[in-house]
């Protein structure tokens, strides 16, 4: 009996050890990966939504060959164990149907990861008005830190449905549209040169000109009139940056500069103006005809 219980004690043990390990070594590869990857994308400017991606692939499967290993030297479970493997066909058809909806994020997060339509740190924005920048990009969920540092968690088979807007995707310089309404008494030409002077002096304005527009005289700064409102003429002038954030930057400092200067040179932006007549009632006395 006691040579019994000093069995089982040491293969508890022995299966407690590999739980241990099992969590050791799935933090270190999670530290050690992490590291690398950070460091991969920052020197050789690499993607990292396939490290991302193949680092919680990895972490998983640690994870279940070290409890499957735990479970399997337990000899009272290694029956329970045995039985499982045999019947693994019925139990994968059960665990199928139980797990669906699971199993449908995994496989559309591996469709992320080899199409590609958004990558880590990229800037999405969706229909229902939230925008953020991909922090990671799990087995299950993908992570979006919004403007205000709050994380949003949209499951793969979600955001694989989604039609969204990514602002690096491709080419990551922006077309930043920067609309100012002026009065019709004020001189568009003298607003236009206003708004071109300030885009060419901000220094995170970039020239987003092909060479046929240069050789043609195209202006770096294009500043076009495009509607003529009820009470505004509206400009629209057309500024290149290099990148979503720095387009963002770009347009609030040059409606901030923009407005200085129109003040400063008398170009007024406009708002509605209303005329209100006020009539005055007439006393019924007086407006009575005599004799009634």
């Amino acid at each position: 009996m006691l040579e019994k219980l000093n069995l089982d004690f040491e293969a508890l043990a022995i299966s407690f050890a590999i739980v241990i390990g099992t969590l050791l070594v799935a933090f270190i590869f999670n530290r050690l990966f992490r590291r690398f990857i950070r460091k991969n994308s920052l020197l050789i400017r690499n993607d990292p939504t396939n490290y991302v991606f193949l680092r919680h692939a990895i972490t998983a499967i640690i994870y279940v060959v070290g409890f499957s290993w735990a479970v399997y030297s337990l000899p009272s479970l290694r029956t329970v164990a045995s039985s499982l493997l045999a019947g693994a066909g019925i139990l994968a058809v059960a665990v199928g149907f139980a797990s669906q909806h699971a199993l449908s994020n995994i496989i559309s997060g591996v469709f992320i990861v080899i199409f590609k339509p958004f990558s880590v740190n990229d800037r999405l924005r969706f229909q229902n008005g939230l925008q953020g920048v991909v922090e990671d990009i799990t087995l299950r969920h993908v992570v979006i830190r919004d403007f205000e540092n709050r994380r949003i968690l949209i499951p793969n088979s979600v955001i694989s449905e989604e039609i969204i807007i990514n602002s690096d995707f491709g080419d990551d310089s922006i077309c930043k549209f920067l609309e100012i309404d002026i009065s019709y008494d004020s001189d568009i030409d003298r607003a236009r040169a206003i708004m071109q002077e300030e885009a060419l002096r901000h220094p995170l304005k970039i020239d987003g000109r092909t060479p046929e527009q240069i050789e043609a005289g195209r202006p770096e700064i294009p500043v076009r009139v495009i509607a003529l409102g009820e009470y505004f003429v509206r400009m629209r002038a057309y500024v290149w940056a290099r990148n979503n954030a720095e387009a963002f930057e770009l347009g609030c400092d040059l409606l901030e500069s923009i407005k200085k200067r129109f003040d400063r040179e008398g170009i007024e932006i406009p708002f509605p103006y209303r005329t209100i007549v006020q009539k005055e009632v007439k006393d019924k006395a007086e407006t009575t005809p005599e004799g009634e």
